[in-house]
């Protein structure tokens, strides 16, 4: 856990002393026009596609697709911002010889509002709300007899209040909260009991019957530390950065659960685009497991750092 904090803060370092003039030295406020609604929707379409034939060095047949949607709608005045958006996406992989297995699922829900006490300041006093499940049931591939998560196991809300700064530079925000309530659901039965995602499992009795039901919502209180940052490398092709570090006040405080994204947009016209991401997660409730000396059993391992990284080609519509 140590080494991602180090990483995360050796590249907001860089970050800042490379872009100079982006960062900090934008400090005008822009234009003020009057109160305005901006909505913004997005869809995105990614496939690849891989075919052998007669093909001596060996290969398997394979195709995938990434399907996505994005919508914002955004509230601005002298003194107030509101900020929303949902996000979906939705992959899927068929490999010849074998079952169709999903790549990627998310379903997002994002909103904040940000009060400013005069029309100078760049600091926002704001609330956050985020929350975040999937939409299908997911699988420790080859195996589809057992779901390892559903729809809504897990779920996670963030809720609080605090201080953002940047709202009035373009593409920069970073925010702080001391006070911010993270709730974990788990509404599936099977993996509620058996201790999923933080929560705690069920107590059986010796002959492994239920006594007292696994639980179904974690409530946490802590900390919250946001950052996000947009800007052009070079000419079409842009880059985005969203780090997200909270740490819980009454359970074990001084672990920090971390989500980190980098994506790079290429944009090749008006409708084809390109996008390169990575995606790294640390959270300290959800543990891993290894084969236990029984056999046909598994032993907790602790929690490891999760990584996702993935490059599409395909089209993207703004309406």
């Amino acid at each position: 856990m140590k080494h991602v904090l180090l990483v995360a803060v050796c590249f907001f370092f860089q970050l800042a002393q490379s872009q100079p003039d982006t960062l900090f030295l934008r400090t005008k406020a822009p234009k003020y026009d009057g109160p305005e609604w901006i909505q913004k929707n997005k869809a995105s379409v990614n496939l690849n596609e891989v075919a052998f034939v007669n093909w001596n060095s060996g290969g398997s047949n394979s195709i995938s697709g990434l399907f996505g949607m994005e919508s914002s709608a955004n509230y601005t005045d002298k003194y107030f911002s509101w900020r929303n958006n949902a996000v979906m996406r939705y992959g899927v992989n068929k490999q010849q010889a074998r079952e169709l297995r999903k790549t990627d699922d998310l379903f997002e829900l994002n909103s904040d509002i940000g009060f400013k006490p005069d029309s100078i300041t760049n600091w926002y006093y704001s609330a956050k709300l985020n929350f975040r499940t999937q939409l299908a049931n997911g699988y420790k591939y080859p195996n589809k007899d057992t779901p390892i998560s559903r729809l809504m196991a897990p779920g996670y809300l963030f809720f609080g209040g605090g201080m953002e700064y940047g709202k009035n530079i373009d593409q920069l925000s970073f925010y702080f909260s001391p006070l911010t309530l993270k709730a974990t659901f788990v509404l599936d039965e099977d993996l509620a009991n058996a201790g999923k995602f933080g929560v705690t499992r069920a107590v059986l009795d010796s002959e492994g019957n239920i006594i007292v039901p696994g639980e179904r919502i974690r409530k946490e209180v802590g900390i919250l530390i946001n950052n996000s940052y947009e800007m052009e490398v070079a000419t079409n092709i842009k880059v985005k950065q969203q780090v997200s570090l909270y740490s819980d006040y009454i359970n074990n405080f001084g672990n920090v659960d971390v989500d980190w994204r980098l994506d790079f947009d290429f944009k090749v016209n008006n409708f084809v685009k390109a996008t390169l991401g990575s995606h790294l997660r640390y959270d300290d409730d959800i543990k891993t497991t290894k084969p236990s000396d029984i056999e046909g059993e598994t032993d907790e391992a602790g929690a490891k750092v999760q990584w996702k990284q993935f490059l599409g080609i395909g089209f993207a519509v703004d309406f």
